[in-house]
């Protein structure tokens, strides 16, 4: 996209602020941690990839604050830092890889001053932004050798430009796809209760001309029976060691309605987003929302007061459902631990 997500610009983290589309583009800057992390709470930023790049930038905004030349010191609020970041949001592993990366930084060093130490952090966030950058190029260029010309396409919540650093995961792969010149089609599920499909995806593919058709999340069970629907590409906030994955509440359903169907299902991620610690999905931190998200739509109340309301922001889609993962390097069909193994060797 033209427009970069997010960006370390004069000392501090400017992003759009993707609470506010597609009505307004507007940008938001955080000039310290306390505002990054309240932006990455309210979901200002999203995306798991995006959220790597501000976690690196948001260590930039603590340590700009730390005054300090005794290396002790500093690597002790280096750690309160971090901490703090980290208890943003738990799902998405990317921010967590991030902060691990820059605290490597400090264990790496052991001798450098507090100075030097600023400046290698800065070339570690610098890195972790471009990296990302190449990444989605590579796994979008994976992803459109899959998808044929004339086919029609689906995908849920929000996996472009806006959830990475200035591409995408999932609709990653359509940009490919239309550089390579491929005509298709796509579905974009609304994505309740925050609707990132319908104000996010449905926003980026109208930018970049490609033909999308908005559906309300429960359509999509009737458009793969009436077999309108070729393929599936979703993106992932944290891909287990089997291949379990979980993205955005609703996944789930796609990829059981998908195997009844027999439509090819896949996920789109970079190896970033695989915690290759945790063995299955059981083990993925499930984040608990605001009931105000399921009870209000653009802050007008549909549903009765003191009503009790259960708000997970993501599922988990066992390995078995997916046909396989598009990583940047290449795609693991039939995704299991032996596999995904593979990759980090």
């Amino acid at each position: 996209m033209s427009i970069p997500t997010i960006q370390w610009v004069s000392g501090a983290v400017r992003i759009i602020d993707q609470r506010k589309l597609p009505n307004q583009l507007k940008f938001l800057t955080c000039k310290d941690t306390k505002a990054l992390w309240s932006a990455i709470k309210t979901l200002a930023v999203r995306g798991a990839p995006a959220l790597g790049a501000a976690a690196a930038f948001g260590v930039l905004l603590g340590i700009k604050r730390i005054k300090t030349q005794n290396r002790k010191v500093f690597d002790k609020e280096l750690k309160k830092i971090c901490n703090y970041i980290g208890s943003s949001r738990p799902t998405a592993v990317n921010l967590f890889n991030a902060l691990s990366d820059m605290e490597d930084v400090a264990l790496k060093n052991p001798s450098a001053s507090v100075d030097a130490l600023k400046k290698k952090f800065k070339v570690k966030a610098m890195g972790i932004f471009n990296h990302d950058k190449k990444v989605c190029r590579q796994m979008g260029a994976n992803g459109a050798k899959l998808v044929k010309d004339g086919q029609t396409l689906m995908t849920i919540c929000n996996a472009g430009a806006l959830a990475t650093v200035d591409y995408g995961t999932a609709l990653g792969v359509f940009y490919s796809a239309k550089q390579k010149k491929k005509r298709f089609k796509v579905f974009a599920c609304e994505t309740r209760p925050l609707l990132q499909g319908a104000r996010l995806t449905a926003w980026e593919l109208q930018k970049q001309k490609i033909d999308v058709t908005l559906i309300c999340d429960n359509m999509a069970a009737t458009l793969m029976q009436q077999k309108k629907v070729d393929m599936i590409f979703t993106g992932a906030d944290r891909i287990a060691l089997n291949g379990d994955s979980a993205n955005k509440i609703g996944t789930y359903n796609l990829a059981v309605l998908a195997k009844h169907h027999k439509v090819p299902f896949y996920v789109v991620a970079p190896l970033s987003t695989f915690d290759t610690k945790i063995k299955t999905g059981k083990s993925i931190p499930i984040e608990r929302r605001d009931p105000n998200e399921v009870t209000t739509i653009a802050g007008k109340r549909t549903a009765p007061k003191n009503i009790k309301v259960y708000n997970p922001a993501f599922d988990v889609t066992p390995r078995n459902l997916i046909t396989g993962i598009v990583t940047e390097c290449g795609v693991v069909r039939a995704p299991n631990a032996k596999k995904i193994k593979r990759l980090f060797k």
